[in-house]
């Protein structure tokens, strides 16, 4: 699982320069210009615009390779209650409360659907 922290902007294009000027690498971005992702040497930041969140909020996110449904599975074993498992338009995605109440969200991402 790769950790990705998703930073919400009201500006993906400035948010964009501005991490790219920072020192991070320029990787794929969504066609319509709402998702971008800055890989750095030891992780990466997301990018996506804020339609639902206020600018500036960032959330936990994880990227997987495994299926969504084995996470579910782990969590529910665990105590949790996750989410449904949702087809997106960058995958399937899940959400799940931590135990402070906040959200986290895994990825099974398909670069085909959004690059």
């Amino acid at each position: 699982m790769r950790v990705v922290p998703i930073r919400y902007t009201a500006d993906v294009a400035a948010a964009r320069r501005f991490y790219l000027a920072l020192g991070l690498a320029d990787g794929p971005r969504s066609r319509p210009g709402a998702w971008a992702e800055l890989p750095a040497e030891s992780g990466m930041v997301a990018l996506h615009t804020a339609t639902d969140r206020a600018a500036g909020t960032c959330e936990l996110a994880f990227e997987t390779g495994e299926p969504l449904e084995e996470v579910a599975r782990r969590l529910r074993d665990a105590g949790f209650a996750p989410g449904p498992v949702l087809d997106e338009n960058h995958g399937r995605s899940l959400r799940v409360r931590d135990p402070d109440g906040v959200w986290v969200q895994v990825n099974e991402l398909d670069r085909e659907l959004y690059t």
